[in-house]
């Protein structure tokens, strides 16, 4: 007589949330992935593996519980009935499976509703890792839904306050060695003159985090903590987690190309203004322009520097 065998234990759960705005818009969000590092506070980068028709395969690189994760997922949209069903197809410990939906609902022509289901279990039905993927499944589910709501929300009333830049130099070198100098962020203490502490993990390959002190201009400080996929040699992408006062959003990558025997190697930033503190940072009468103005240089002088000493490390490795 053969023993039982206990069924998996499979855990079903739906958060919704109302949103003030077009239900087209509200999917059209959910469908660009391309765009979700912007949007959801726990994604870090996402990438196309494969599209065919409404049919995609996806990589997604996310916090969980604070851990950075990576897993692989099939996606299926619907702009007919507002729908996209999604499956992990390789998860990641603890998680044994994944999978759900995100369901908008039209409410009137301004409004609308999005549901957010998951159904997943944990690798050998253990209970500790069912209630770390409860847990994070929650907080993520919480967290992506209010900040849905609040980019789709704000998008047309607040598109000042996001931008965009890149700065860019040209490199007598390889592309490897460009690479190897942004990819090396633990040594950039003993590099660049405007670090003034690292602390660097990779507890993956090419999924870093790095938390440095920077100095500014003026001699004060400040802590930035990012999350870092890196695709050698050829780019590394990061998400800050921890942001100076005048930022609510910092995503960006570096990008190294070779082109005519020589290295573009660029630096890509994309920043959201907090406009809560613009009057504490730079005085009471400052303005969106200004704290836009203070962002990009502040930005684009550290990146600068560290492209310049980034070729100077390539072209005198040749």
């Amino acid at each position: 007589m053969s023993a039982n065998v206990a069924e998996p234990v499979l855990r079903e759960v739906e958060h919704e949330i109302g949103v003030e705005a077009p239900a087209q818009a509200v999917y059209r969000f959910i469908a660009e992935v391309e765009h979700w590092p912007r949007i959801f506070p726990p994604t870090i980068h996402v990438d196309h593996v494969e599209k065919a028709g409404r049919a995609e395969r996806i990589r997604i690189w996310a916090t969980a519980n604070g851990a950075a994760k990576s897993w692989t997922s099939r996606r299926v949209l619907d702009p007919a009935l507002l729908r996209v069903d999604f499956r992990q197809e390789v998860s990641t410990p603890p998680v044994a499976a994944m999978g759900g939906a995100w369901l908008i609902e039209p409410v009137d022509g301004n409004a609308c509703r999005v549901r957010l289901l998951h159904d997943y279990r944990a690798v050998d039905d253990d209970p500790a890792g069912l209630a770390w993927i409860d847990q994070a499944v929650d907080r993520n589910s919480r967290s992506e839904l209010a900040a849905l709501k609040a980019n789709v929300e704000l998008a047309d009333r607040c598109a000042d306050l996001t931008f965009s830049f890149t700065d860019t130099v040209l490199v007598d070198g390889a592309a490897q060695d460009v690479y190897d100098f942004v990819n090396d962020a633990h040594l950039w203490q003993q590099r660049l003159p405007h670090v003034a502490r690292v602390e660097f993990t990779e507890d993956a390959a090419g999924l870093q985090t790095l938390e440095m002190e920077t100095r500014a201009k003026d001699g004060s400080t400040h802590t930035t903590k990012s999350h870092r996929v890196a695709f050698p040699h050829r780019k590394i992408v990061y998400k800050q987690v921890t942001l100076p006062a005048l930022m609510s959003l910092h995503t960006g990558y570096w990008t190294f190309e070779e082109r005519d025997g020589a290295v573009e190697a660029s630096s890509q930033h994309t920043v959201t203004i907090n406009t809560d503190n613009i009057a504490r940072v730079l005085g009471p009468d400052a303005d969106v322009a200004a704290a836009r103005e203070y962002v990009r240089t502040a930005l684009s002088t550290n990146s600068r520097a560290t492209l310049a000493h980034a070729k100077a490390f390539a072209e005198n490795a040749r």
